[in-house]
């Protein structure tokens, strides 16, 4: 897609990374997919990092506050939406939780932090200064944004009531229920069964993929760079392939390659 301006509705457009050392996430980040970094102060002793692409937002990176302090660290997902208070309103009545009422970003827009009826987190925003990534779907962008969760007709039912996604479900007889939810009729999310495997206290949660050129050479230049390799990279028939890893500090995100 490359250079956007705008996102519709519902469409996931902002992914931000909540890390323990700053100064580190930002060097392997940059090491690994190129970015640029613009840094923004937030107060006397904070800054914000923005990572861009051609001068173009794609990301951003920030010290984890003291409120997350439970939490290890992670990639929050925001989804673009026309008013964050009626929202984070609806969210609600469909059974979520509501972490952090509707606020102002100083003019970039409004936010409110939810977890879905399922136990994952995202998060709503009202653009105002700010719409969001400037790139899609190139090398270093997002290209997709994924839900882990441990009941998948719950979470389909909340996002489709709240957002309007549209949902495509795996063909019977496939080897694992996958969904795609499509916005503005382009599909952009996914959604599948938590593994078994994973640990008891780990809640439900959203990955973004980043597009890369090669992604076994991205994947073991993470490796050579302090990152772990947490599923190797593996083909998605007829679509393309895929990785999934953890940064130095731990949190994970997601690597692909379209088919050509």
């Amino acid at each position: 897609m490359a250079d956007i301006d705008s996102h519709p509705p519902g469409s996931f457009c902002w992914p931000e990374l909540s890390t323990s050392d700053q100064k580190g996430a930002v060097a392997f980040y940059r090491a690994l997919f190129g970015w640029t970094v613009n840094e923004q102060a937030m107060g006397p002793a904070e800054t914000y990092s923005l990572f861009d692409i051609r001068g173009r937002h794609v990301a951003a990176a920030y010290t984890r506050r003291a409120e997350e302090k439970d939490v290890p660290p992670h990639w929050g997902s925001y989804i673009s939406v026309v008013n964050a208070d009626e929202s984070a309103k609806k969210a609600k009545a469909l059974g979520a939780q509501v972490f952090a009422e509707p606020f102002d970003v100083m003019d970039a827009g409004r936010m409110a932090v939810v977890q879905d009826p399922t136990g994952a987190v995202f998060h709503v925003w009202q653009p105002n200064k700010n719409p969001g990534v400037r790139v899609l779907s190139e090398p270093g962008a997002l290209c997709w944004t994924e839900l882990s969760t441990r009941d998948t007709k719950a979470a389909e039912a909340f996002y489709t009531q709240l957002f309007g996604w549209v949902p495509k479900h795996s063909p019977p007889g496939s080897p694992m229920e996958y969904t795609e939810f499509s916005v503005a009729g382009r599909p952009s999310i996914g959604m599948m069964v938590m593994p078994k495997e994973m640990p008891a206290f780990v809640p439900a949660f959203w990955l973004p993929y980043f597009q890369v050129a090669d992604v076994d050479a991205s994947a073991e230049k993470a490796k050579s760079i302090g990152g772990k390799i947490q599923f190797p990279p593996m083909d998605i028939p007829n679509t393309g392939r895929f990785a999934m890893l953890t940064d130095p500090q731990g949190a994970g995100f997601a690597i692909y390659t379209p088919k050509s």
